[in-house]
């Protein structure tokens, strides 16, 4: 009967558009948006050529091809309706290439990437299928995103492990430092945020948004900075954090996105993905008691939460999130559990759990028009996906043991919902990405920071506590400096794969 009345209604919207009571846009749009075509997405062809894990995928602005980059140092042009590769061209980097984007309005003949290696290169296609790359900027440590401004051929930003944002300008080829990334006083006595992820709002391009290695979104306005450099520019003009996990400094940010109607997508690592309106932001000076929310309170005073989406898990990897529909009206992302998985964005329902990787999806990539998806991940190669089945997909009714035979049994929870039992995946111990080798000094730090989280209490004592706990860090950095000057070489030293988090 559903599938009737998807049909009833297709030949109505059909025979509006014929008379002229449905224009072309809003047809496009609403049967572009249509579940059945969700329902009915499959495979069209894998596009392998790569070498490596493919660590990112990126539509042009018409959609008609796809740049992609690889652990193979290498980027592709694909013409991925026919499969055909256009152009190959080893990239510059001297590790993973982690993002590769087209330059709009330039004839895709420009091309950014950013790597493992810290770099950050323009590859400028040559009349005649040369390409000349070079290098722009450098990262202290890995670079994971690029953001490019929208509507602009020449201006982009980049963000990196080392914490820092850089503002590119193609026309002079020089990179501006805007800023680095800083932890909240009080959070953590790391001096930096290690980033994974950047995003523009595409409704107003002054407003950008970083994630990495702590719990908050944060949002900045470009029209702060002082480009003589008179004032420091790095405070946000938002943050962004799910209520619950205000003072949870076990999760990071590995994906941002913001949709057409300027609301921003967060995928954390151990824990879900977040859909926030600008309504509910914490403010650029947040208040960090934990909050949870109580439905028994009523009025005003009751701060809007954030919609969730449940069900995959995202803990190996630093996994992207994105929309999908002309109006944002699904929300994308991988699993490690190499799967697929699409909600609707309003209400969170889970609607398609699609089997795309042996390993870990990583990628998802939606095209900028039409109902087509593509995914990348562990595997060498690039999976496309149209709305080519004949008969829609369903839900399997034993999702849970399907995702309780991935996951474990011990993380997860079940609650039902319209379409049967939905899986919810409890935090697993901390690991994946965030599991890094430290020094001792940090190690120290991470030690001390969460003693004086426990001992800070509503009374100010965290204030006594928090000079005492700096006090006793000086010495032991103090010590621990005079016993490095003072060794002769003998004995046990310490090496890095002793200082695990």
């Amino acid at each position: 009967m559903a599938i009737r009345r998807r049909l009833d209604s297709a030949v109505v919207d059909v025979w509006k558009r014929e008379v002229g009571e449905l224009s072309t846009r809003k047809f496009f749009h609403r049967r572009a948006a249509n579940e059945n075509l969700v329902l009915r997405l499959d495979i069209l062809r894998k596009l392998d050529k790569h070498n490596g894990c493919v660590n990112t995928i990126s539509f042009n602005a018409s959609g008609d091809f796809l740049v992609s980059g690889s652990d193979d140092k290498r980027v592709i042009l694909w013409d991925w309706e026919t499969g055909q590769v256009k152009l190959l061209f080893y990239s510059g980097h001297e590790d993973n290439v982690f993002q590769a984007k087209f330059m709009p309005y330039t004839d895709d003949r420009s091309i950014i990437t950013c790597a493992a290696d810290g770099q950050v290169r323009h590859a400028q296609i040559l009349e005649r299928g040369g390409v000349e790359t070079k290098l722009l900027a450098k990262h202290q440590g890995r670079a994971h995103k690029l953001a490019v401004e929208p509507g602009s051929p020449h201006i982009f930003y980049t963000c990196g492990e080392d914490g820092l944002v850089q503002h590119i300008d193609l026309r002079t080829g020089t990179a501006t430092g805007l800023f680095t990334c800083k932890p909240i006083p009080g959070q953590s006595y790391f001096p930096t945020v290690r980033l994974n992820t950047i995003t523009i709002d595409p409704r107003n391009p002054n407003l950008f948004a970083v994630g990495g290695t702590d719990q908050f979104a944060r949002l900045f306005d470009i029209r702060q900075y002082k480009w003589d450099g008179s004032s420091e520019f790095g405070r946000p003009v938002d943050f962004f954090c799910a209520p619950h996990l205000i003072d949870d400094d076990d999760v990071g940010i590995t994906g941002l996105s913001f949709s057409e109607q300027s609301e921003l997508l967060v995928s954390y690592n151990n824990e879900f993905i977040y859909l926030f309106t600008k309504d509910i932001g914490l403010g650029p000076e947040p208040n960090l008691a934990p909050q949870v929310p109580d439905s028994s309170q009523a009025g005003d005073d009751v701060k809007a939460i954030p919609q969730d989406y449940k069900g995959h898990k995202n803990f190996e990897t630093v996994k992207g999130v994105g929309f999908f529909g002309p109006k944002c009206d699904y929300v994308v992302s991988g699993s490690d559990c190499g799967r697929i998985f699409i909600w609707k964005k309003k209400g969170g329902e889970l609607v398609r759990v699609m089997e795309a990787d042996k390993h870990i999806v990583n990628c998802i990539e939606a095209h900028p028009h039409a109902t087509v998806l593509a995914s990348s991940g562990i595997e060498h190669d690039i999976k496309m996906w149209t709305p080519k089945a004949t008969e829609g997909a369903i839900l399997p009714t034993n999702i849970q043991k399907v995702l309780v035979a991935v996951v474990g049994p011990t993380s997860l929870n079940m609650r039902w919902s319209s379409i049967g039992y939905i899986i919810e995946s409890r935090r697993p111990r901390r690991g994946g990405w965030m599991h890094r080798l430290l020094s001792p000094e940090e190690l120290m730090l991470q030690v001390l920071s969460r003693q004086r989280r426990r001992t800070s209490g509503p009374d100010g004592g965290g204030e006594a506590s928090g000079e005492g706990i700096n006090n006793l860090l000086q010495f032991l950095l103090t010590f621990d400096a005079n016993s490095e000057s003072s060794d002769d070489g003998g004995g046990d030293v310490s090496g890095p794969e002793d200082y695990f988090v």
